[in-house]
């Protein structure tokens, strides 16, 4: 298939007069700093209530939310962080740039979430945080990982930069006694350009986070008396504007998608060779953040043919996350005392994910039932003709 195909995909970002008056709100309140205004305040508190928090603390993107909360949770020099192998980078090098050791375990080949027994087998006497990723909207297993986090006294940390408004039995991220971080960069499910936020479960961890991300320096301080080490992890009253129209937003987008997951993932099973990413009914609200299929046995050099193709003929498509451990980032520092093969043999199904799944931007699923027809179409036409 050569001749781009005449579809009409829903824009992203999507933004309106909301994000407008946000920004005007925010300019003429006359300051733009946290400190001063009250867009960042005000957006916390709207995010934490969605999410069934009391404690939220919006920061500069999701990669620092994720190293701020490790930093909270004690992770540094002599530790180890527990990741699916299976995961965007910042997953990994939140923990390395704290000078902890990052490992990775296997993911379920279902839902490309992290595996719970994997998990257990790589907890040693130094592992200090456990770090499920609820990848592409689908929640982990959440009473597996909190059974087995209990047991081993070890805190898990959710990887959510995919799962804004997600439910786990009926349960919001913020209401499942852990802390998570989220993103908002320009791809996400609410976006203000870049930007992130940590949930947090108690006052005494939110209180030092806030801490660590403003300089160690206290709210009252006016005499520079830094309380703890940090760094500028502030968010701007401009994007906090823009984050409160975009949460606004984001269930009935979330709706949608659930709508529109259904129909295509039915349309998607249905194509010899073709398995859609499968979910866990457990987590009964799924934001849908990439529409993900894998076609087992494909090459990796094939697979990034049939992206190519899909994208010459009009659609969202991208090839899936590299394995962590495939990347030459991961072993610039903090890596496990093992080779590539070693834990490419341990994490067989983070190997094979990497090389055989595709995925499709979100904004697809905002699309109409009859583009959900039309994108599979393409789909199984151009499958046919590898």
């Amino acid at each position: 298939m050569s001749s781009r195909q005449n579809l009409e995909f829903p824009a992203w970002p999507q933004y309106g007069d909301a994000e407008r008056d946000g920004l005007i709100r925010a300019l003429e309140q006359g300051q733009w700093w946290r400190m001063g205004g009250s867009e960042v305040d005000e957006f916390e508190r709207e995010f934490a209530e969605y999410h069934g928090s009391e404690h939220a603390l919006a920061v500069t993107n999701g990669t620092h939310a994720l190293e701020l909360a490790l930093q909270v949770l004690g992770v540094g020099p002599g530790t180890e962080v527990i990741v699916p192998g299976f995961t965007f980078i910042s997953s990994s090098q939140a923990a390395q740039r704290l000078g902890a050791v990052t490992v990775p375990v296997d993911v379920d080949p279902e839902t490309y979430c992290i595996d719970v027994a994997a998990t257990e087998a790589a907890i040693t006497d130094r592992t200090r945080a456990i770090m499920p990723v609820h990848m592409a909207g689908q929640m982990s297993d959440m009473d597996g990982l909190a059974k087995l986090a209990d047991a081993a006294g070890v805190p898990l940390l959710q990887d959510a930069a995919h799962a804004h408004g997600a439910q786990w039995q009926g349960r919001k991220v913020g209401e499942l006694g852990s802390v998570a971080a989220f993103s908002f960069q320009n791809g996400k499910l609410m976006t203000a350009g870049e930007g992130g936020a940590v949930l947090f479960p108690d006052a005494e961890s939110y209180e030092l986070a806030f801490l660590r991300h403003s300089c160690g320096r206290p709210r009252d301080d006016l005499r520079y008396l830094h309380k703890t080490a940090g760094s500028n992890f502030r968010l701007n009253e401009f994007s906090a504007s823009v984050l409160r129209a975009q949460l606004a937003r984001l269930a009935d987008q979330i709706d949608t998608r659930e709508q529109r997951w259904s129909v295509l993932s039915r349309l998607l099973a249905r194509i010899p060779g073709v398995v859609p990413q499968g979910r866990d009914d457990r987590g009964d609200r799924n934001p849908h953040y990439m529409a993900m299929f894998r076609l087992p046995g494909l090459t990796e050099d094939r697979r990034n043919d049939l992206v190519a193709r899909l994208k010459d003929a009009g659609l969202p498509a991208f090839a899936a996350f590299r394995a962590i451990y495939r990347c030459e980032a991961f072993w610039e520092a903090g890596a496990p005392d093992e080779t590539v093969d070693q834990i490419a043999a341990r994490c067989p199904n983070s190997d094979a994910i990497s090389a055989d799944c595709v995925w499709l931007h979100h904004r697809t699923l905002l699309g109409s039932d009859e583009l959900m027809h039309q994108v599979a179409e393409i789909i199984a036409d151009t499958v046919a003709q590898l």
